[in-house]
């Protein structure tokens, strides 16, 4: 076997090795090796097994083997009607496989992420598919170092684990994306040592219509979001989140070694450098307002008719309402909804879990309508259990 016929890249801390298969040409080999460059690694550690045999509809294949430290991955068989789609196929895998491998490890962001060549402060660009993080790289990244346009890994401590893929890149409607390599688009690259120093949520406003009748350009906005917001319009956008340890206590260190959420609204990425500039000058972490309660709930049978609080995963309190993680989910408890958590660490009938929240929140006319309303929506979200049922 030619080493030619071998591409070994490191991605998040994980050594992948791709096999080419038969139809694959030199020539789109050595385009893969030059896109994948910046996340090349040294040494073969595994062999992948021979690539699927070519067939008329689907002609070109790849084998791609790792060493899985925390789960049985197993070989890749990948299989396209194209080069450029297996291209893009790969690395839509490989990085799915390299999150999996990173669950519970780092905080990763569904960002794009670029880092000051002085400081190594990396800013997350966070955004969903398709909604501008690529383009927002490709222009940021000539002025400062490439560190992904995909996943923004973050450490216990800050760090930053590159994550310098080639970018992929729009060629038409129902085209596959183009893998470029970052040094192509001439993007720099990023210095040795990063860590985060801001996030901010991409908030792009497409412009319609053509020639006189197109929408104008928004200029650009950028503001800071309350915690409470951003931390809620944040989760959707991470990785495997639920497998850390404390995860929502972790997201909001998280943020505030970042300084806080941002959001720029913006039609043209053009326009990003000037408006984003200000933040790596910034200082970065500032103290976010949020404190953890206790999660803790009575075991033992609910009597029927009574309610009593599950115990979840995670909780926070921030901006006077109570984020509770259920699994993947975040509640967002508000008004009586933090009052009626802490009154029903125990089982506690109706009656009792009312005069509780009445303490907190007063007996104005029709409250205990209104405390009786709102525990069965928690109910309802499996914030409550409630006994009989």
């Amino acid at each position: 076997m030619n080493d030619i016929d071998l591409l070994c890249v490191d991605i998040l801390d994980t050594r992948f090795v791709i096999r080419w298969g038969t139809h694959v040409t030199e020539q789109q080999q050595q385009r893969m090796a030059m896109a994948w460059a910046r996340c090349a690694g040294a040494g073969v550690p595994v062999i992948p097994p021979v690539p699927m045999e070519p067939t008329e509809t689907l002609p070109f294949s790849a084998s791609v083997a790792y060493e899985a430290q925390r789960y049985d991955g197993g070989p890749l068989g990948l299989q396209a009607a194209s080069f450029e789609a297996l291209a893009e196929t790969l690395t839509s895998r490989l990085t799915v496989e390299a999150i999996l491998e990173n669950g519970g490890r780092l905080m990763m962001l569904h960002a794009c992420g670029v880092a000051s060549p002085e400081t190594g402060g990396v800013m997350a660009l966070v955004a969903k598919s398709g909604t501008g993080k690529t383009t927002a790289a490709a222009v940021l990244a000539q002025s400062y170092g490439y560190v992904s346009d995909e996943t923004v890994a973050v450490g216990p401590d800050g760090e930053v684990v590159p994550y310098p893929k080639p970018l992929s890149v729009k060629q038409g409607p129902g085209g596959p994306k183009l893998q470029v390599g970052p040094a192509e688009l001439g993007l720099l690259p990023a210095p040795p040592k990063m860590f985060i120093q801001s996030i901010v949520l991409l908030d792009r406003i497409e412009r319609h219509g053509r020639g006189d009748i197109q929408d104008r350009a928004v200029a650009p906005i950028l503001r800071k979001l309350p915690l409470a917001d951003g931390l809620l319009a944040l989760v959707p956008e991470l990785s495997s989140q639920a497998e850390m340890d404390e995860p929502l206590q972790s997201l909001c260190r998280l943020i505030e070694r970042a300084g806080g959420i941002w959001q720029v609204t913006y039609s043209e990425a053009a326009d990003l450098p000037q408006v984003l500039e200000p933040l790596f000058g910034s200082n970065g972490a500032a103290k976010a307002v949020w404190d953890a309660p206790g999660i803790e709930g009575a075991a033992g049978d609910i009597p029927d008719g009574w309610v009593r609080r599950v115990t979840p995963r995670d909780a926070v309190r921030v901006d006077g309402d109570l984020l509770v993680m259920l699994d993947a989910e975040i509640v967002r408890l508000g008004g009586v909804g933090p009052a009626i958590w802490e009154a029903a660490a125990g089982p506690v009938p109706f009656d009792q879990l009312a005069e509780k929240v009445g303490r907190v929140h007063g007996r104005p006319e029709g409250y205990r309508t209104a405390v009786g309303a709102a525990a069965g929506q928690l109910v309802a979200k499996s914030v409550l259990e409630q006994g009989g049922k």
